[in-house]
């Protein structure tokens, strides 16, 4: 080990020993109005952003401008049997559940700004097959950014009071763009390039779902449930808080929104599909069957857990139940397929798991969340390749995260800018309150 390696991770334990020691026994100390906890937390629970468009219940689940999930899929216009997600954007944006008409309005509008530039896909193509989906996703988001309007309105100049409106311009034109992009990314990565045009009789859901490759009326109507249930879960998620915070700096939508999208692709996050689905295909590899009993598939969870692993799609930073989006695939899965053992094996997780972990003690949400049910679906349908799962989360989130980007910018949100602390502050506002006290 080199030198200066060998000094920094020599200081680095040092100061990570002392700090669990410190939290030990002033975790609950207050700093403001936060707990030392949650300083070194990831600053959780802390209230500190507005965020419009979603509010997310840690015991009912998200809520989008007042409505559940259930709710939504009652009151959205539908394509077929599910709601068009061009419905959930006009009531985040709005407040105001659209009608069959506004939806129409906007889905034809995002049909007209749905062209891609070539050199967007020219970009692409310069890129080897097998780089991973999600690089290739925000390589293609920040390529497009060439063309934003809020970038050249800026730059001639303009009111403050004014950047909401090239804001949403780039926003419709960037969300429009997204399953073109999406889906080419997919078709160069796993068919040998092998495109399909747009369908202009498609709805948005629909067109994606097309382009992907998927004509069956019954994928179809998961690409709307999917889009829609994936599109926000308030602000303090790292997706939709880094997009906030990029863009509270004034960089455009696209800039902002590719952001989100690499932090979409973190492991802790929107790669957690992608995990689920794997952990599941290593247990039917290891058990050497497609239909594990119950018995089994708890011995395999035991182990997972033994080996320092967590079950992947189970636990949630906020939730305290189960997750309504897994809730609402379940449903989805007992109204359209019959039969298919990977689901089945979804369905005896949930029976399984929250058992177990609410047998160790420690675990705050044994419940299931929304990645892990997502993969099973769309491995029933034929879309196996699980280091996509996350483009088309990615294709979902920006319904949100731009919706609460334009109020952002018509509500004049500043630059976000947190006080940091070091650990020695930290170890000295210990010793201060210690002090404090001993005198008091």
């Amino acid at each position: 080990m080199d030198p200066l390696k060998q000094k920094f991770i020599e200081k680095a334990a040092a100061l990570r020993n002392d700090i669990r020691a410190m939290l030990k026994e002033h975790s609950e100390t207050e700093v403001g109005n936060v707990t030392m906890s949650q300083v070194y937390g990831g600053a959780r629970d802390i209230k500190m952003m507005v965020w419009e468009t979603s509010e997310l219940d840690a015991n009912e689940g998200i809520r989008f401008r007042g409505y559940s999930i259930p709710e939504l899929k009652k009151l959205l216009p539908k394509g077929d049997r599910e709601p068009r997600p061009e419905g959930l954007f006009w009531l985040m944006l709005t407040g105001e559940v659209p009608t069959e008409a506004e939806v129409e309005w906007l889905q034809n509008e995002w049909r007209q700004r749905s062209e891609v530039p070539n050199y967007v896909f020219q970009v692409l193509d310069t890129l080897p097959a097998e780089t991973h989906p999600m690089t290739q996703f925000t390589v293609a988001i920040n390529a497009m950014q060439n063309d934003s309007i809020f970038a050249q309105r800026y730059a001639a100049g303009i009111p403050k009071t004014d950047y909401w409106d090239p804001t949403y311009e780039d926003s419709m034109n960037l969300i429009a763009k997204l399953p073109q992009v999406a889906a080419y990314i997919y078709r160069r990565s796993f068919h040998q390039g092998k495109h399909i045009a747009p369908n202009t009789d498609e709805d948005w859901a629909g067109n994606f779902a097309h382009m992907l490759g998927f004509e069956s009326t019954d994928f179809k109507n998961l690409m709307r449930l999917y889009l829609t249930i994936h599109a926000d879960h308030e602000g303090g998620n790292a997706s939709a808080h880094t997009v906030h915070l990029v863009g509270s700096t004034l960089s455009d939508p696209y800039l902002s929104f590719a952001a989100g999208i690499n932090a979409l692709a973190g492991p802790l996050h929107g790669l957690a599909n992608q995990e689920v689905i794997n952990w599941i295909f290593e247990m039917i590899e290891k058990l050497g069957t497609t239909a594990p009993t119950k018995d089994q598939i708890a011995d395999y969870v035991k182990t997972t857990l033994a080996s320092g692993q967590v079950v992947p799609g189970y636990g949630h930073a906020v939730l305290r139940q189960p997750d309504p989006r897994f809730t609402a695939q379940k449903e989805f899965a007992e109204q359209y397929i019959q039969n298919s053992d990977i689901v089945q094996i979804v369905w005896d997780v949930f029976e399984v798991v929250p058992p177990i972990l609410q047998s160790l003690g420690k675990v705050k949400n044994p419940w299931p969340n929304v990645d892990a049910h997502s993969g099973a679906l769309l491995v029933h349908y034929g879309l196996t390749e699980a280091n996509y799962y996350t483009v088309m989360f990615g294709v979902s989130r920006a319904l949100g995260v731009l919706a609460a980007l334009c109020w952002s910018r018509a509500l004049g949100m500043p630059l976000e800018r947190p006080k940091s602390v070091t650990s020695a502050w930290a170890f000295d506002f210990v010793a201060r309150q210690k002090q404090e006290v001993s005198v008091n």
